[in-house]
């Protein structure tokens, strides 16, 4: 039985003084139970919390750590920029190093920004559209999650649908009021808003592969769909690839899926597990931004030289490994395992992936947007998380998340996987 003492004594004293014990809502275990572990270290594909207990985790920090942790290239690169110091609020050959790196993996970013996050690069991106369009609606999809940016916690998946939080409170209702959301995968709905605001909206924003609600792919034809549909309409696409951005491909799901959006979102991977975001374009619609154009927006902590080295350093080992046929095999293994576990123990289970990316939805039939996903049993989900963790592995405290196979991983790691699981599944409703 794994020791808790020190975890609980530590969330009891964070309690005190920061909300919910914790920086950001889904770490606080609230959906699944129990008090949350708090992680001392990590390594490869291991946690050890502060009671020293050693984990196989999947979380991957939400999805940056694709490498695994701690890797060593990427470590001593982090070590000699501090050495060099820690922040400028001054321009540096490293951002300009990343810029052109971003632009070579997306042909379809001429001209990128770095920010400090992906809910900031988000938030940038749709300034710039309602600029160059002279548009103020925003067309996104329900489930999709694109950071805490008041007018798009609209059915907004990720940690909203974890948490069960209703509505959008503190956000002044004229804040979403030109946000429109649409179920994903639904062609006709889309059709119909374009129909109902017609000249008025500025940008449609997606993630192409929808990682915040579960792992959900996109239906043939349907990403094609929204980009022509949208460029029809005067309006812009906004391309969320915060999570599948160089996770799918280097050149993400782009690449993967051989389109061109004429907006892109980035963040986590493109930070090697540091603060960073970007978001990049067309030149004609980038050059709208200060100081080249008149929509402002900056960041004194922008293209911080440690993220930027990061950053740099984990693209680097990237394109010389080209792991993603590795990872994905081993994400396809360890599908296959789950749905396997889940059918011998008579538990229903949608195993759903993409690329190194997968979530178990604990419901009967296929996930294909944001209402099949909240029918699956949270319930039992949590009963199959608390199980794991008791059991030594790590997944992400929520229905509403994916599992992220990385670099660390082995064949070995996910055959444990799966063997917990299946004991798991068995136990699931005990």
């Amino acid at each position: 039985m794994r020791s808790t003492k020190r975890s609980r004594e530590l969330f009891e004293l964070a309690s005190k003084i920061v909300p919910g014990g914790v920086n950001s809502p889904v770490r606080a275990f609230k959906a699944v139970g129990g008090a949350p572990t708090i992680i001392r270290s990590a390594k490869g594909a291991r946690l050890t919390d502060v009671d020293g207990n050693e984990y196989l985790e999947f979380l991957g920090s939400w999805g940056p750590m694709i490498l695994g942790h701690s890797h060593p290239e990427v470590v001593s690169a982090i070590q000699e920029a501090a050495a060099r110091g820690t922040s400028y609020g001054a321009s540096t050959e490293l951002e300009l190093l990343l810029a052109e790196k971003i632009c070579s993996f997306f042909p379809s970013i001429e001209s990128v920004r770095l920010v400090s996050s992906g809910t900031e690069a988000t938030m940038s991106a749709l300034r710039l559209a309602r600029a160059f369009t002279g548009r103020s609606t925003v067309v996104k999809f329900d489930g999709c999650y694109h950071g805490h940016v008041d007018s798009l916690l609209v059915k907004a998946g990720s940690g909203v649908a974890t948490l069960g939080i209703p509505g959008t409170p503190g956000i002044p209702a004229e804040f979403t009021a030109h946000t429109a959301s649409v179920p994903f995968n639904d062609l006709p709905a889309l059709e119909a808003v374009f129909d109902r605001h017609a000249g008025k909206i500025a940008a449609v924003i997606l993630e192409p592969v929808p990682a915040n609600m579960g792992v959900v792919r996109p239906v043939p034809g349907f990403l094609d769909s929204v980009l022509s549909l949208a460029e029809k309409n005067g309006a812009l696409t906004i391309f969320d690839e915060v999570i599948t951005g160089f996770r799918l491909s280097l050149g993400g799901a782009q690449e993967t899926y051989g389109l061109s959006a004429p907006l892109t979102c980035l963040g986590k991977i493109v930070g090697g597990g540091l603060p960073i975001g970007a978001y990049g374009g067309k030149r004609e619609i980038m050059q709208m931004i200060a100081p080249e154009g008149p929509v402002y927006q900056a960041g004194t902590l922008s293209g911080n030289p440690l993220a930027v080295t990061a950053g740099l350093k984990t693209l680097e080992i990237l394109e010389r490994e080209k792991p993603y046929r590795q990872i994905e095999s081993l994400a396809q293994r360890l599908a296959r395992g789950l749905a396997d576990g889940a059918r011998q123990a008579g538990v229903s289970v949608q195993v759903q992936h993409c690329g190194s990316m997968l979530t178990p939805f604990f419901t009967e039939s296929p996930v294909k947007n944001f209402e099949d996903a909240l029918k699956a049993d949270t319930g039992r989900f949590a009963a199959f998380f608390r199980s794991m963790l008791d059991a030594g592995v790590y997944l992400a405290p929520s229905q509403f998340e994916a599992i992220f196979v990385s670099m660390a991983h082995t064949i070995a790691d996910i055959d444990e996987a799966v063997s917990k699981a299946g004991e798991a599944l068995k136990r699931i409703d005990d």
